[in-house]
């Protein structure tokens, strides 16, 4: 079937939204333009800017001698290198931006670690805090005041001068960048685990309106094998053919039954076991109740034309009797197709085609409209139509058509005795 090697998109979801502008860069390039950003910066405090006396800090060895442009240079060099080894080792990448901003200070002549030069430490720590397990954002959190508290420790005990009070400001922003990267690390794992429990629920919810149908089938199934069983303890005696088929007759419906109740748990006990194609839930369905099946596609077609979108519906092969289960999920693929294309495609008209092959049932629902959805309130989608098809060992796509509209295709196989 085509369309199976492409990733599918479910015209009865909401349209894929683009991230925040914010979101667009990897970590690693916000911490590189921060470090630029405070370079600058630093840079800028030894003009005379715009309503000042004398600049912010007069130049050192940074601008006007060789080993200070050098430093520099090196040190945006190891900053770089840090900010792309914080995605795959987080601690070795924050220690290269805190020797990187060690480095850049030892050209300012100043008696602390300045905010400038450790703003890129505090980002980087956020980055970790925010995508790493507690216990490596804790070691970076030490590592990164643990710097501050070394490089004092150092100076105090060469008596030379600190800015205690500066190193101190410096610490408390870090420790805020910390917890900031922490806190968004707690609301990312919160949104997962809500997610899992609302897969679930949808798991469990699509199961039960599974069971449900599958109990209407077995009791419409049960209520024929009564009749015919009624009628030939009636007919027995005196009519000793017409019992025997009526016996016939109820032998065929007991174990078509029994052969949709055995293929249906053994496709939800591989789905209980783990088994690829198994089959995720993203919502319950929330079609109308009851047994249905193909017969009630002419139907389906009528009403959806009297609402203003035309449905064609072609049959090809020899049309015969089918398992129940796969008649029911058959209609209720073609069903939901049909409503997304009402709802969500724009087009005038589409086309059902039923394909009746010697041991496979093919769907295929295609329009000419847009192609892709908008929000909506359906719950079934392609998970369901999925789900539906993967119970039933079945192949199934939906898929932009490369001439314009939709496909939704489906090939459910069909047991040999009922063939």
């Amino acid at each position: 079937m085509t369309g199976l090697g492409r990733p599918a998109y479910d015209p009865g979801m909401p349209a894929p939204v683009p991230p925040p502008p914010l979101k667009r860069l990897p970590p690693s390039a916000w911490t590189v333009l921060v470090w630029c950003a405070s370079t600058l910066f630093t840079l800028l405090t030894t003009v005379r800017l715009p309503g000042e006396t004398e600049p912010g800090r007069w130049p050192a060895a940074q601008l006007y001698r060789w080993d200070g442009l050098t430093m520099t240079v090196l040190s945006t060099a190891l900053a770089v290198y840090g900010a792309r080894l914080l995605g795959r080792r987080p601690l070795g990448g924050l220690a290269a931006l805190i020797v990187a901003a060690i480095g850049e200070t030892s050209t300012l002549g100043v008696g602390e670690l300045p905010m400038a030069q450790y703003l890129t430490v505090m980002v980087g720590l956020y980055f970790v805090a925010a995508a790493r397990p507690r216990r490596t954002s804790a070691a970076a959190l030490a590592l990164a005041v643990g710097t501050l508290a070394v490089f004092i420790a150092v100076r105090l005990l060469r008596g030379w001068a600190v800015g205690m009070s500066a190193e101190l400001a410096v610490a408390l922003v870090t420790v805020i960048a910390w917890l900031l990267g922490h806190s968004a690390h707690q609301a990312r794992e919160h949104a997962r685990r809500m997610n899992e429990r609302s897969a679930a629920q949808a798991v469990t919810a699509e199961r039960l309106r599974i069971a449900r149908e599958m109990h209407d089938t077995v009791a419409h199934s049960i209520g024929i094998v009564a009749l015919q069983a009624g009628a030939a303890a009636r007919v027995a005696a005196t009519q000793p053919e017409a019992a025997r088929e009526a016996m016939r007759a109820v032998e065929a419906t007991g174990r078509e039954t029994l052969a949709g109740l055995r293929r249906m748990l053994v496709a939800l006990r591989a789905a209980d076991a783990g088994e690829p194609g198994a089959g995720d839930r993203a919502a319950a369905e929330g079609a109308e109740a009851g047994v249905a099946g193909l017969d009630d596609v002419d139907r389906l077609a009528a009403a959806t034309t009297s609402a203003g979108v035309r449905v064609e519906v072609r049959r090809l092969g020899e049309p015969r009797r089918l398992p129940p289960d796969v008649d029911l999920s058959a209609f209720r693929i073609i069903q939901e197709s049909v409503t997304n294309v009402v709802r969500h495609s724009g087009a005038p008209s589409c086309l059902v085609t039923v394909d009746y092959g010697e041991d496979v049932l093919a769907l295929e629902v295609t329009d000419d409209g847009r192609g892709h959805g908008t929000a909506t309130d359906t719950g079934f989608g392609l998970a369901g139509m999925r789900e539906r098809v993967a119970l039933l060992h079945g192949e199934f796509s939906a898929a932009p058509r490369p001439e314009g509209g939709f496909r939704v295709a489906a090939r459910l196989p069909v047991p040999a005795e009922a063939s």
